[in-house]
């Protein structure tokens, strides 16, 4: 039976909840009192025991299940120690925070079977009690808690690395909202802007709900890293072709960046650049999305200091709008990346449209009916050379650390051409491209329209436009040939541009070293010209396409000119790429080196052309040669113009008389007053000039 202890009876005074039904009463409060008063049947707690119960997680028969199982089922032993305890007055005292056992009275003599009385704080110096795990029936010793994580054995790091992955995720979003996309606009005050997105973005995630937070914070990552992509494409871009990385385009232009990796580093190096450039794109979407989820989770545990601090940031994104405050003339208050994505969305849209205005300009074509026996009728009999010269820009003549040394050459080459009876005049075009894109120039000098994007250039092959390869091969009068060694693939465009043949890479008989990307020696190129075309004999006048590569990035090796009984087959040019060739991998760390190796490999070019006509030419050949567009900045700095040189170099006297109404100037280097017309109104202009027909526009 329970027992019930009299209100008269001296003893602790009871707690308000003593009267209360056992249902109704609270769970036992498990203090220090109750941890070190033993039961019937269990062993007094050795030091070791406490120890051992402090770092394990507190059960709930520990929690309070054995205290209640006891109370329920009171032994007649139980009733006896109580009525022997209440007959001396004791003081209930707990200490539930301290590690100090509360005072606990000794119980009365047990009862036979009963265990040995324990003290509620044992001797440590006292023998251990028997240890009942060895009898038998005994319970098995509980499981050995869990050693501690890193984070609770080392505190202070835990922290340190939880500050720097906020740190490093702050860091991430704010470099992909302020970084430019234009590796020349890279400052650290760009750092310092306020971005309105990254606001406005914060405050949308803090007042979302959970779930349509966690879609929001994928959403915003992937985003993110798209964004960074996008800006480093458009790095590349602007440093080589001075404006932003076409989405839709210009993806074919990746496997001439590899190209040019390969020649300037190497075949391992762009490799590992080529893999580095996946692995970070594949990572920067995750790691941005990693990013935001840190950040987000932070500012909802921190929701009302988020609230203020974002409250303070707007304010002042506003003030500094308003005020249009800058540093270093940059503006505070910054919206870049939304500007950059709604430029780009435009831009899509701008190219989708572009293509059917391209088609429409492309019909209206002045010279598509006139007569073949009409056409070019001025050049008739007359071998017409028409020549690039890769990355032959204006940068060469107006630098001046390039210029002079160039222009020397270019003095010293008109020269020799008046002491062969050559004359010649030069001007200034400009190219719809700058950096690379060598194709979009050709085709828009020969075609006559405004070639800057990949889809005009297909749109343009598709197409039954006249360009002036296909005039001449259209009369009848010449025989039509390409030149192209940097060709080393299928080019089934060629048929489009009225050539009769064409040599490519493979056809020319090249048995020599590659120098960087060129294929071969503009100088073996033309010695191949001759031997396969121009020097025939009883053969029929010729107007001949002719691509010189030695001039192309990265501009290292450059081949030295030689004897032209040496040159053979090109087997000659292995021993002399190494002796004089310098590598690469060299030059491009050093800007200078790089422009000091750009203006060698144009004046080898020009010297290598001027230097064949001058031998190999007659009384019909009309040279017309020009850049096909400038090099990239690490040649012509910052913000280059897309002006290239022109010149047209004849014997008989009449051919320029033709142009001479075009103020062009004497010789081989353009002056700065001569007036430059865009690249498209050449074939016009040309056609115009040397045939009957006068068509209407002017460039």
């Amino acid at each position: 039976m329970s027992h019930i202890r009299s209100p008269q009876l001296p003893g602790p005074t009871p707690t308000p909840d003593d009267d209360k039904a056992p249902e109704d009463a609270a769970p036992p409060r498990r203090d220090a009192a109750a941890e070190t008063e033993p039961t019937a049947g269990t062993r007094a707690e050795t030091p070791a025991d406490k120890a051992e119960r402090a770092e394990r997680p507190e059960t709930p028969e520990e929690s309070g299940q054995s205290e209640e199982s006891a109370d329920s089922a009171p032994t007649p032993e139980a009733d006896r120690e109580h009525s022997e305890a209440t007959a001396e007055p004791k003081t209930d005292i707990t200490a539930p925070d301290t590690d100090i056992p509360a005072p606990v009275a000794e119980s009365s003599t047990p009862a036979p079977g009963a265990s040995a009385p324990e003290t509620a704080t044992p001797d440590p110096d006292a023998d251990p009690a028997p240890d009942p795990d060895s009898g038998p029936g005994a319970d098995p010793a509980p499981a050995a808690a869990p050693s501690p994580g890193w984070r609770v054995r080392h505190p202070r790091a835990a922290r340190g690395l939880a500050w720097a992955a906020t740190g490093l995720a702050f860091v991430l979003v704010l470099f992909a909202l302020v970084v430019p996309n234009d590796i020349t606009d890279l400052d650290p005050a760009r750092f310092l802007r306020i971005p309105a997105e990254g606001i406005l973005v914060a405050g949308l995630l803090l007042v979302l709900p959970a779930k349509a937070r966690r879609v929001a914070v994928v959403v915003v990552g992937v985003v993110l890293g798209l964004l960074t992509i996008v800006k480093v494409l458009d790095m590349g871009s602007y440093w080589t072709l001075d404006r932003p990385f076409d989405l839709v385009l210009d993806w074919i232009l990746l496997d001439d960046a590899l190209s040019f990796m390969k020649d300037s580093l190497g075949g391992a190096a762009a490799q590992a650049a080529t893999v580095g450039v996946i692995a970070l794109a594949v990572a920067l979407p995750v790691l941005m999305t990693l990013a935001v989820v840190r950040l987000s989770r932070l500012m909802v545990r921190n929701r009302h200091t988020a609230s203020r601090t974002l409250l303070v940031l707007g304010t002042a994104w506003i003030t500094c709008s308003t005020l249009t405050l800058e540093i270093s003339d940059v503006p505070v208050a910054s919206h870049s990346a939304a500007t950059l994505v709604e430029n780009r969305i435009e831009a899509v849209g701008n190219g989708l449209k572009d293509g059917e205005a391209f088609r429409k300009q492309a019909a209206v074509d002045a010279f598509a009916d006139v007569p073949p026996d009409q056409l070019l009728t001025g050049l008739r009999g007359k071998d017409v050379l028409i020549t690039f010269i890769e990355s032959y820009g204006r940068s060469a003549i107006d630098d001046p650390r390039m210029g002079e040394p160039l222009g020397e050459t270019l003095a010293q080459k008109t020269q020799e051409l008046k002491d062969a009876g050559y004359a010649s005049r030069s001007g200034w075009l400009r190219s719809p491209i700058t950096g690379a894109g060598s194709w979009l120039g050709h085709s828009t000098f020969l075609s006559g329209l405004w070639i800057k994007n990949q889809s005009r250039y297909n749109h343009l092959v598709a197409s039954d436009r006249l360009t002036l390869t296909e005039a001449f091969r259209r009369t009848g009068a010449w025989r039509t040939v390409g030149i192209v060694p940097g060709t080393q693939k299928a080019w089934p465009e060629g048929k489009y541009f009225g050539l009769d043949h064409i040599y490519d890479s493979d056809q020319l008989g090249y048995q020599g070293p590659k120098f960087s990307w060129s294929t071969m020696p503009d100088q073996y190129t033309l010695k191949a010209f001759r031997e396969l075309e121009h020097g025939k004999a009883d053969r029929e006048p010729m107007m001949a396409e002719i691509i010189l590569t030695s001039s192309h990035n990265p501009w290292a090796p450059i081949p030295s000119t030689i004897p032209e009984e040496q040159i053979g087959d090109g087997s000659v040019y292995h021993s002399l790429q190494k002796a004089e060739g310098k590598n690469p991998t060299e030059v491009w760390k050093d800007p200078l080196a790089v422009r000091d190796e750009y203006r060698k490999s144009i004046q080898y070019s020009v010297t290598s052309l001027v230097d064949f006509v001058a031998k190999y030419g007659s009384e019909d050949t009309v040279l017309v040669f020009l850049g096909d567009h400038q090099p990239n900045k690490t040649v012509t700095g910052d913000d280059p113009s897309h002006d290239v040189p022109v010149s047209i170099v004849a014997k008989d006297p009449e051919v320029l008389e033709k142009i001479s109404d075009w103020g062009w100037t004497d010789g081989l280097k353009p002056a700065d007053s001569t007036p430059t017309w865009r690249m498209d109104k050449f074939r016009d202009r040309f056609m115009t000039a040397f045939g009957p027909q006068q068509p209407g526009g002017t460039p």
